[in-house]
């Protein structure tokens, strides 16, 4: 699974070393695979604060608090709730940049109404960008890769268009 992702990581570890920068992860339906790509390259010491996957509410409890201003009117599985994902993320770990991913890999879909297949991402740092990927699939493992490998292509584009 991890294989797949890894010439994605290498631009950005690249890109993020010659700057010196570093990132955060917070992830959902990924359960830890975009971390686990990023952390698949030797040397990722050098860009990877950290992550934390935040599947449930007591998880999000570490980045979010429950009477969070910024929560108020967002829901999960959002773009809204991606990007303050992210924001928390990299303001916990002193990153200069954070990828936020939020979603349903199935087969069946979230408590929130959202279809199996349904994943928002965001990039936070310099500049800050936000997508929803959806694959019509009910295929777990599938989405799972499917939502990683968009949220590093998204990384991707936000580092070379930042000048990352």
């Amino acid at each position: 699974m991890i294989d797949g992702l890894m010439q994605q990581v290498e631009g950005i570890a690249g890109q993020l070393r010659r700057h010196g920068e570093n990132l955060a992860v917070a992830e959902s339906s990924t359960g830890g695979l975009i971390s686990a790509a990023l952390l698949a390259l030797p040397g990722a010491s050098a860009y990877y604060t950290g992550g934390l996957v935040v599947y449930t509410q007591a998880a999000r409890a570490l980045l979010i608090d429950k009477d969070d201003p910024a929560m108020a009117g967002i829901r999960a599985a959002t773009e809204e709730y991606a990007l303050l994902l992210a924001a928390r993320v990299r303001e916990r770990l002193s990153a200069a940049w954070a990828v936020a991913e939020t979603g349903a890999a199935g087969p069946s879909g979230n408590r929130y109404g959202d279809p199996a297949g349904h994943s928002c991402i965001a990039v936070v740092g310099r500049t800050q960008r936000a997508i929803t990927v959806r694959t019509n699939q009910t295929d777990r493992l599938t989405n799972m890769q499917t939502f990683a490998a968009s949220a590093l292509d998204l990384l991707g584009d936000v580092l070379r268009e930042s000048g990352a």
